[in-house]
């Protein structure tokens, strides 16, 4: 348990007691800024308070915090590559084929149990000992993957997703040979109205999506790019790309119909390669990147034709 206390000033006259805690803490959002009220753990003048408590200059607030309680995940010693580490973030270069959250079928080997086991340093994400994952890659997408460590840490980064003030850039392989040298694919995307894994251009009731491209070496049998996506949807540049009659190579969920994957490609040829966003709590503009994975590094090495 940890005991915070704040006064109120004649700035905070009249605003409301969760919000006055939200902007002076970085330790819990407003959302459990309001279930820590409701538990009874903070106090205006000793006496318990609602959210919606107008504050007076010179009022004397508390707060108490609980530690955080464990995940019920089992943390497990798994090989990661860190990229880059600090007392706020991880981020790491996630292997094809690793999922990133426990879920029906994976609860053993994703991201998650790895970073239990390797993060010793977990202040709690929501009242919760997690490490704050604020954005997922595919099961098959390798590359990097950003988790915080802490509550102030997960609402940055999560706020530059949601803004839009992070750079992201994919390495892809995409079946035949692009004619343009870039462009942008402009299409809502939207759940598959049958296939209920799928996800599908939708014009109609799909949401927006923006995905830039641009070319950086035409094979015979394939193209090597590199995808800018401007939001954040599901399956965004798999679907983006199969639009345009380029799915990505190994893609089986949306390449299908286009034939076999490319010899040496067991998944999508697809990869996290690099982000571009403020640290959470110093503000430093760090710009992070992952090599070009062996799987896909090794049909760059045959011969052009």
């Amino acid at each position: 348990m940890r005991h915070f206390e704040f006064s109120a000033t004649p700035a905070d006259e009249k605003k409301r007691l969760d919000v006055f805690l939200a902007a002076v803490q970085a330790e819990a959002s407003r959302t459990r800024i309001q279930k820590l009220i409701e538990e009874g753990r903070v106090a205006v003048n000793g006496q318990p308070a609602r959210g919606s408590t107008p504050l007076k200059a010179g009022d004397h607030v508390t707060l108490d915090l609980p530690a955080p309680v464990p995940l019920q995940v089992t943390p497990e010693a798994i090989p990661l590559t860190v990229v880059y580490e600090d007392e706020y973030l991880i981020a790491v270069d996630k292997p094809a084929g690793m999922v990133v959250h426990p879920a029906p079928g994976h609860r053993a080997g994703t991201l998650v149990n790895a970073l239990l086991a390797h993060c010793r340093d977990l202040s709690g994400i929501g009242g919760v000992e997690r490490p704050g994952i604020v954005h997922r890659l595919d099961k098959e997408t390798s590359g990097l993957v950003l988790a915080a460590k802490t509550e102030a840490a997960h609402r940055s980064l999560a706020r530059q997703f949601k803004e839009r003030e992070i750079t992201k850039v994919y390495l892809a392989f995409v079946r035949g040979r692009m004619e343009q040298d870039r462009g942008t694919i402009d299409l809502p995307i939207g759940r598959h109205r049958t296939h209920r894994k799928k996800m599908a251009g939708d014009r109609e009731r799909g949401r927006a999506a923006q995905t830039l491209y641009e070319v950086i070496e035409r094979r015979a049998a394939f193209t090597y790019l590199r995808a800018f996506p401007k939001t954040g949807r599901t399956h965004q540049i798999r679907v983006h790309l199969a639009s345009l009659g380029h799915p990505i190579l190994g893609d089986k969920l949306y390449g299908r119909k286009t034939g076999p994957g490319s010899p040496g490609m067991t998944r999508q040829a697809l990869h996290a390669h690099r982000l571009e966003f403020s640290h959470p709590v110093t503000g430093e503009a760090l710009v992070l990147t992952a090599p070009l994975p062996s799987d896909m590094a090794k049909l760059l090495e045959k011969p052009c034709s």
